[in-house]
């Protein structure tokens, strides 16, 4: 009889000890918020609340004296949070993770201690290629708020401010209008025996679906535009009263654009919004009517558009009162650094109880969204491709 031979050993057929997977030790964030100095910018971050939230979990905030201010956050409001107030920007630029709204300036990445983590935004069109040689040289990690994307492919801080952007247009309009604003004196609403305003959007996305419910809401006649018809078809879904919708038909959209009292520019380009309404067009608006462009960030959608300041925000060509400024959240700002704060807040608890940033970089799809530098290596392809730097796969790199 042949003896029989096992392929394992007599050890490995006894029953082993289970194996437990090690805990991730909780990883300390040391943050600094500096104070914006983009011209006109108002908001920040975080909120004292957010600010208190991980300052309880054992995180350090530093912030630069004077920054929430704009958004109606004082001083107090952040120490009393458990944050430590800063009287000079070095200080706060010596944190290891920095949080700014607005991409930093060339003095500011000076400041910034090598191999820190940078969150802001990148707003990629208005930035030079030595902007980048900067942040390389200083080994810095960032991320962009314009590019971190969820896990419903959802773009969150983008589609936030456009929310904002897209209500806060049709209030802005109605300013506009009103008598004291040297407008037609006409209310953007319904009112009892009296005809409602028409209101034109161009763009059925988020700011187009926002700026529609907001219309829609006090009252005035909408009509949306959009090459996109499953945008519109959205945008039908989304609103509770029923939309008049179209295609940009040259002659539709005109016909439309005689009769309207304000029109909203919201459409977006691949690399610039496209023109649509042309000046001849806007030369045969009814006098007084008013043009919010939205997407001027992007060049406008309209031919007689410009760029202005919340200083100086409208001017007047044709008849036609035009409203051109590119940052209409910062307006809000209060509303603005909110909303902000509610999504970095949890985003950044959770990166902690991952071990910290560096830890979280390798499991988190939605952290490697919105990177475009690892440690001065460029990772973003669409930042490369741009500017025609040398990129690399962030797989191939955090192992």
């Amino acid at each position: 009889m042949s003896k029989h031979f096992s392929p394992f050993s007599y050890a490995e057929l006894i029953p082993q000890e289970e194996m437990l997977e090690i805990k991730k030790q909780k990883g300390q964030l040391f943050i600094g918020l500096p104070k914006e100095t983009f011209f006109e910018e108002k908001r920040i971050c975080l909120t004292p609340d957010a600010v208190a939230a991980l300052t309880q979990s054992g995180h350090k905030i530093v912030i630069e004296t004077g920054a929430g201010e704009c958004a109606n956050f004082t001083d107090h409001n952040y120490s009393e949070a458990g944050a430590k107030i800063a009287y000079h920007a070095k200080e706060v630029f010596d944190c290891h993770i920095i949080l700014k709204i607005e991409p930093p300036t060339f003095e500011e990445i000076a400041l910034i201690k090598p191999q820190s983590i940078l969150v802001s935004a990148l707003q990629l069109k208005t930035q030079t290629k030595k902007y980048f040689e900067a942040l390389a040289q200083k080994r810095i990690t960032a991320i962009a708020f314009d590019f971190i994307k969820d896990d419903q492919g959802i773009y969150p801080i983008v589609k936030s401010l456009s929310e904002i952007a897209g209500t806060a247009s049709v209030l802005i309009a109605a300013e506009l209008m009103s008598t004291q604003n040297n407008g037609n004196g006409v209310l953007l609403g319904n009112i009892s025996g009296v005809p409602p305003c028409e209101v034109v959007i161009l763009g059925a996305g988020t700011v187009g679906e926002f700026a529609a419910k907001s219309a829609l809401g006090i009252g005035a006649s909408v009509k949306v535009f959009d090459n996109s018809i499953s945008k519109l078809r959205n945008l039908q879904n989304n609103t509770s009263a029923t939309v008049y919708t179209s295609t940009l038909q040259p002659r539709t959209l005109q016909k439309a654009l005689m009769r309207c009292d304000v029109v909203i520019g919201a459409l977006r380009g691949t690399s610039r919004s496209p023109v649509v309404v042309t000046e001849e067009m806007i030369q045969n608006m009814k006098p007084g009517a008013v043009i919010v462009d939205v997407s001027i960030d992007r060049g406008g959608c309209f031919e007689t558009s410009e760029v202005t300041t919340h200083s100086c925000p409208t001017f007047e060509k044709h008849g036609i009162t035009h409203y051109c400024v590119p940052n209409i959240p910062s307006r809000y700002a209060r509303t603005a650094t909110v909303s902000i704060s509610n999504i970095l807040t949890p985003f950044l608890l959770h990166i902690a109880d991952q071990g910290g940033f560096e830890h979280a970089f390798r499991s988190e799809r939605v952290l490697q969204s919105g990177m475009y530098f690892y440690h001065g290596i460029l990772t973003h392809k669409a930042v490369g491709e741009w500017f025609d730097l040398p990129y690399r796969d962030i797989n191939l790199l955090i192992l």
